[in-house]
């Protein structure tokens, strides 16, 4: 479907593609792996002709096309929700046009004229066209994208400008799914959604009819989907028929047959070598030198780079002990002003517990994990530490936060409590800032050097309850592994939220959901949580379809008496009165916190507001609350319009 012949590209002394040779086959699942800075999302980008290269050819089959999703950076303006999304089926949206203007147009001709039989011909062949399409299901399909990547109906006629980042992305990647392009190239997918909306769009990935590449660090993303995998190395790319586990070990078994291979020939070399030198000026010898010579320089030399194996050497300091209970929480809530995120919390924590919190993005995840390390005030009910309980809280925006002007050296001196120069850069150079590193200014480090700055910072106080809010942002898959074995060696009590399940998976014994302003406690990791809450939908389903006649034959009159169906009516009506009343405070409440919002972006835009220090971090922390309020409050209208309809 898909060939790529010798591709080379250079910027400037650096050869990022030193002549890249594969082929990608119709329906293949191909993860695209390499170290960062290997070249993915470059390559991504050449394939999908928004990236020049220098030399090389690629050649596609006829009417072949492709479509890319960027790791980030889109942003849709103009159009609800719907309608954004809609535009992607062009031609189905095109045909339905013709069709109007056509019809328009027969009222103006004579039903005995040509022209008005050429018309007629033209609305059956787009008609034909559109039911090819499947243009009645396009609706719900749309939906069912829409719903499976996270989005509400009550989202559907809300304007695109209204959504955040994370959200025009999956926007993005909806117009995508829909526009089924014969190449699908996926950069980074799945960050930006939660647990379910990754599963999902697992299911909808495995049976699409097109050919996927997708570049990920998840690697039960890239482990359940994928058949091969194509491993960016030195500008080269090396091809295994396997899903990422299998890569992994065979990758490694084959580097390790290179090294050998390469150690046996540069030992013969040396030899050989080492006799042409010897013997250089022994007439009696002069054949066999020059026959050597000869024979060295056609050896074609064992091409073989040492890759950087330096990582995280990372340990969390021994957990001093605790009481059994580590954290309580009883008739616990969470409001901000009139809305209420969490209720009636009843949770106990006990010592060495290793927990993960899941839930749908804006369920309150991380308005809990807060509660939990008691950095946000309860609105309702009581938290109590244990005995000698000593917390550590990692918060997902920690990296975030740190101060841009300080070095980090800095960084961590601040919280030392009188530890010498000389122990900081030793504990910064297990966390890869070595030498000048240890001076650079925060505000120069990439995403993934602020996490590792972040959590270096955690190591310098004793601590036995861990609480990490998505930690393994912008970690690579080596820096999630070696966190993943700290925190298995970790002797204390641990509750970590993480969308990632091949993290999770092997950490966490118990999953706490968050759902509906309250919560559910599974046994088991993230897998087993899945496959539970998948068999309470299927067993959902189930129940409907039996009793959808009964309730079709309950929804009817019972009786044919006209005063008993008013007054039948009449009873409905004034039970749904306070539903009608409830979903006129929540829009009431939607426009208020909406308008919260403007205000803050305007403020936003001053050239002093982030400069400010406390007062900015209390500002933002406010006004990303609000954005969480509005998510919460739009699934409450979602919830109170539900039961309407079905009343």
């Amino acid at each position: 479907m898909f060939t790529l012949k010798d591709i080379r590209l250079r910027f400037g002394p650096r050869e990022l593609f030193r002549g890249i040779d594969a082929a990608i086959n119709a329906r293949e699942r191909i993860g695209l792996v390499g170290s960062n800075g290997a070249g993915k999302s470059t390559l991504l980008k050449i394939l999908a002709g928004l990236h020049d290269y220098d030399s090389g050819e690629i050649a596609a089959a006829k009417n072949a096309t492709v479509g890319y999703l960027p790791q980030d950076g889109l942003e849709l303006h103009g159009k609800t929700l719907y309608a954004e999304v809609e535009s992607a089926c062009e031609d189905i949206i095109a045909l339905r046009e013709k069709i109007r203007e056509a019809d328009a147009e027969l009222a103006t001709l004579s039903p005995d004229s040509q022209d008005y039989r050429d018309r007629l011909d033209l609305i059956a062949e787009w008609e034909r066209r559109l039911e090819d399409a499947d243009a009645e299901k396009l609706r719900s399909r749309i939906e069912r994208v829409l719903l499976g990547l996270g989005f509400s109906t009550s989202d559907m006629e809300r304007p695109t400008d209204e959504f955040s980042g994370g959200w025009q992305m999956r926007i993005a990647l909806a117009k995508l799914l829909l526009r089924e392009p014969t190449l699908l190239l996926l950069d980074e997918p799945t960050n930006h959604l939660d647990i379910e909306s990754q599963n999902w769009l697992e299911d909808w990935l495995k049976s699409y009819a097109g050919a996927v590449i997708i570049v990920s660090h998840d690697r039960a993303f890239l482990d359940t989907l994928c058949t091969r995998i194509f491993a960016l190395n030195f500008g080269l790319l090396e091809i295994y028929n396997g899903n990422y586990s299998y890569f992994e070990k065979t990758s490694r078994e084959r580097r390790e047959s290179l090294r050998r291979a390469a150690q046996n020939q540069a030992r013969e070399i040396e030899k050989t070598e080492a006799f042409i030198e010897r013997f250089r000026a022994k007439a009696t010898k002069a054949a066999q030198v020059q026959s050597r010579i000869k024979a060295l320089e056609k050896v074609e030399r064992i091409e073989f780079e040492e890759e950087d194996d330096s990582e995280i050497d990372f340990e969390f300091p021994p957990a001093p002990p605790t009481g059994q209970r580590v954290l309580t929480l009883e008739a616990a809530g969470k409001s901000y002003g009139t809305h209420e995120v969490l209720r009636n919390l009843n949770l106990k924590i006990e010592r060495g517990e290793r927990i993960a919190v899941v839930g749908v993005n804006g369920a309150g995840k991380s308005t809990l994990i807060r509660m939990l390390a008691g950095t946000e005030p309860l609105s309702a009910g009581t938290r109590e530490e244990g005995l000698h309980v000593a917390v550590s809280y990692f918060a997902q925006h920690q990296a975030k936060e740190l101060e841009p002007g300080k070095t980090v050296l800095e960084t961590v001196n601040d919280v030392a409590a009188g530890l010498g120069t000389t122990r900081l850069r030793s504990l910064l150079g297990a966390f890869l800032f070595r030498g000048e590193d240890a001076f650079k200014p925060v505000s120069v480090l990439s995403g993934g050097e602020r996490n590792r700055l972040a959590l270096a910072r955690m190591l310098l106080r004793p601590f036995n309850f861990l609480i990490l809010d998505e930690p393994t942002n912008h970690l690579d898959m080596r820096s999630k592994a070696v966190l993943a074995h700290a925190i298995r060696n970790f002797t204390g009590t641990v509750v970590v939220v993480s969308h990632d399940r091949a993290f999770l998976d092997p950490l966490v014994s118990k999953v706490l959901e968050v759902k509906d302003g309250g919560i559910r406690i599974f046994h088991g990791n993230v897998s087993d949580y899945l496959a539970a809450t998948d068999a309470e939908r299927q067993a959902a389903r189930e129940r409907f379809s039996g009793k959808s006649a009964e309730k079709a034959k309950a929804a009817s009159p019972a009786s044919n008496d006209p005063k008993e169906r008013r007054r039948a009516n009449a009873e409905r009506a004034k039970q749904l009165a306070p539903l009608r009343k409830e979903l006129a405070a929540v829009e009431t409440q939607i426009a208020e916190l909406e308008g919260e919002q403007a205000e803050w972006e305007e403020k936003m835009t001053a050239a002093d507001f982030f400069s400010r220090g406390e007062t900015t971090k209390t500002e933002l922390a406010r006004y990303e609350n609000v954005k969480s309020e509005i998510v919460a409050a739009y699934a409450r209208w979602e919830a109170i319009s539900l039961q309407l309809e079905e009343a």
